[in-house]
């Protein structure tokens, strides 16, 4: 096999490959005999007509297109390896010359990883901020404590408020017929949490246990059931039962209650040191994150379309089955994406693009400044993960390696290291920061 390579640009190759006229009879020999062995000729049991009574009956360009498909894909393997491309989509092919007892000669297009001109990326000058806790946000988190701790009462004679959690069996109905999916039976529905359609909660206000009632509603127009969206509905709901929060009281005994604390001041302190250190890493990983991107907008480089389309299927894929966790039945997602595909692919490119741009730059840098995943690296980030995951090391490894995903680990330590390497060569601007943090 011969190839002869062209640069057309700094992402497309132009390749010319020629497969030899012994392969070429071969495969058109393999066509014949496996259309021989598919078809009825009268006169010859399946698989033993001659090769000139099978080209009569299926004809010579379907023998011809059956014997290409055999050789396109290993050609374009070998001449991938003896070329050292790097392909990121489908090429596009082109047929030459294809004839028995004739080399076959096509031409391939081929979008290949693109070169990347690096603009300025060490000494990276960025604003940091300073976490600073204040005494809101440690009450907030008090708060919000409270809320989690809170004892939940029966209500047994009462009116159902805001913030009760209301048991209730209910059934809905559209032009009085019940539609699937609109029936839950000793379902606990908060009252202002926006689980159901707008409007079917504040209804509940006001209704009393063993109460049965009438609640009217309106799908949005852009429900992800388009057979309910935008419909006006009704939903027959029985109260079953209301319970109520009860907070504790802000003292030295609730904290004793919650935590290993004695009294609510050194609960307050634990508090805030914990929301500081929380705060210290979201301003560390948001440091990060501008590096990169200063980094990245700092180079040029030009992105093929189809690395780009590819990106895009990706993150469709990961959207449904987003969508599939969420509990909404595939029929209703793969309607929506059949609907929506155009629409949902031009929402993702910008965020392609920028992801894409984004490994590559991080890429060549790591290979400009000769970043490597030593095995000491991948020893240790292995047997980090170990632990988080409960698992032996050796078993961890082993598993990684079955799956033949050591490359993408090894990917992932230097796109680290790479990152470590910005942030530590960067100049850092000092600011406070007073942003609310949650305990992590």
């Amino acid at each position: 096999m011969a190839v002869k390579m062209e640069k057309m640009d700094k992402s497309r190759v132009l390749l010319e490959i020629t497969v030899e006229a012994e392969k070429v009879n071969a495969a058109y020999n393999r066509a014949a005999k496996q259309a021989g062995r598919e078809i009825n000729i009268p006169g010859f049991r399946k698989g033993k007509a001659p090769k000139h009574i099978i080209e009569r009956y299926v004809g010579k360009d379907y023998l011809k297109d059956r014997a290409m498909e055999e050789l396109i894909k290993p050609a374009l393997l070998s001449a991938y390896q003896e070329t050292e491309i790097l392909p990121v989509s489908a090429p596009t092919v082109d047929i030459v010359q294809m004839e028995e007892d004739s080399d076959f000669i096509f031409k391939a297009t081929v979008e290949v990883k693109p070169e990347v001109e690096l603009g300025h990326y060490i000494g990276l000058e960025l604003e940091k901020k300073t976490a600073e806790v204040t005494e809101d946000q440690v009450e907030q988190e008090l708060k919000r404590r409270q809320e989690l701790y809170a004892k939940l009462i029966p209500i047994e004679d009462g009116e159902v408020l805001d913030e009760d959690i209301v048991t209730i069996d209910y059934e809905g109905f559209i032009d009085d017929v019940p539609f699937e999916g609109g029936k839950g039976e000793d379902y606990e529905l908060t009252i202002g949490s926006g689980t159901f359609i707008p409007g079917f909660e504040e209804q509940l206000k006001g209704s009393r246990p063993g109460q049965e009632l009438d609640i009217n509603v309106r799908f949005p127009d852009d429900y992800y059931n388009k057979d309910l969206a935008g419909k006006e509905a009704k939903f027959k709901v029985k109260v079953k039962a209301i319970k109520r929060k009860e907070l504790a009281k802000l003292a030295d005994e609730f904290a004793k209650d919650i935590s290993e604390f004695d009294t609510l001041a050194e609960l307050k302190e634990d508090i805030k040191k914990k929301l500081l250190q929380g705060m210290e890493r979201s301003i560390e990983n948001q440091y990060r994150l501008e590096v990169v991107q200063k980094a990245v907008d700092n180079a040029s480089v030009e992105i093929p379309e189809g690395m780009i389309e590819n990106r895009i299927d990706s993150m469709i894929q990961e959207l449904q089955i987003s969508m599939a966790s969420q509990g909404i039945p595939k029929k209703y997602v793969d309607r929506y994406m059949k609907e929506n595909n155009e629409k949902v692919r031009e929402t993702y490119r910008a965020q392609a693009a920028e992801s894409i741009k984004t490994e590559l730059v991080l890429e060549a840098i790591a290979k400009k400044e000769n970043i490597t995943a030593s095995d000491e690296d991948v020893a240790k980030e292995i047997e980090k993960m170990a632990t988080q995951y409960g698992r032996s090391a050796e078993e961890l490894k082993a598993a990684i390696e079955s799956r033949g995903e050591m490359e993408w680990f090894k990917l992932g330590i230097v796109t680290e290291k790479t990152i470590d390497f910005l942030v530590n060569s960067s100049v850092k601007k000092d600011s406070t920061s007073q942003a609310a943090n949650k305990e992590e």
